[in-house]
């Protein structure tokens, strides 16, 4: 071998470690790339159960007339907690019921986990069955939305059944979610569930 030439056992050894030092970094990516593409996986974004609103509403301040479980001014709506929202007549006929009872079944199976959700039912009309409401369902806070002053908050909510539809609004008071009631509840467990593991808020 002659001075300046490259003994060619060496050179294949150096070309096999940049081959392997190649693969550790484009292996990973490839993969990720064929996992995101390729497969019917998809990130949390579209794994919902339920329906995303994009982008997420703010929901504005408001000091409505909470009805029950106490009267009082509702100043503190949607913040600080996960909220599971319905919207619709005082009265509460059965849908309503229906929907109501989803919203308590599922906040009680959180377990540990259900002091960090609330319960509101904002009454558009007819407010309210109070005896109802009180007796099936402690803790829900029912706010009297029926009057003008409801409007600016209620127009946040999108109008298209809302008698069948539940919503989620985050701790800083942003509407982001929403679940058809008829649909099974499961559903909106696990991504309840998922939303609290991975919120540092609330």
């Amino acid at each position: 071998m002659t001075p300046g030439t490259v003994d060619p056992a060496l050179r294949a050894r150096n070309l096999r470690t940049l081959a392997l030092l190649a693969a550790l970094f484009i292996v990973p990516l490839a993969l990720a790339f064929f996992t995101y593409y390729g497969t019917s996986w998809r990130p949390i974004g579209s794994v919902n159960h339920g329906e995303l609103i994009s982008p997420p509403r703010p929901l504005p301040a408001s000091a409505l007339p909470a009805v029950l479980p106490a009267p009082a001014a509702a100043d503190r709506l949607f913040r600080d907690k996960w909220t599971l929202v319905y919207v619709g007549d005082g009265g509460c006929p059965q849908e309503c019921q229906q929907a109501l009872y989803v919203m308590r079944q599922t906040r009680l199976s959180l377990n540990n986990d259900m002091t960090r959700v609330a319960r509101v039912f904002l009454a558009t009309a007819g407010c309210c069955a109070r005896e109802l409401l009180g007796r099936e369902h402690p803790g829900l806070v029912v706010v009297d939305a029926s009057g003008g002053a409801a409007q600016a908050l209620l127009a946040q909510f999108p109008a298209a059944d809302r008698e069948h539809t539940l919503y989620v609004v985050d701790p800083l008071g942003n509407l982001m979610m929403r679940y058809d009631a008829r649909a099974n509840p499961r559903g909106l467990l696990d991504d309840l569930r998922k939303l609290l593991r991975l919120s540092h808020i609330g």
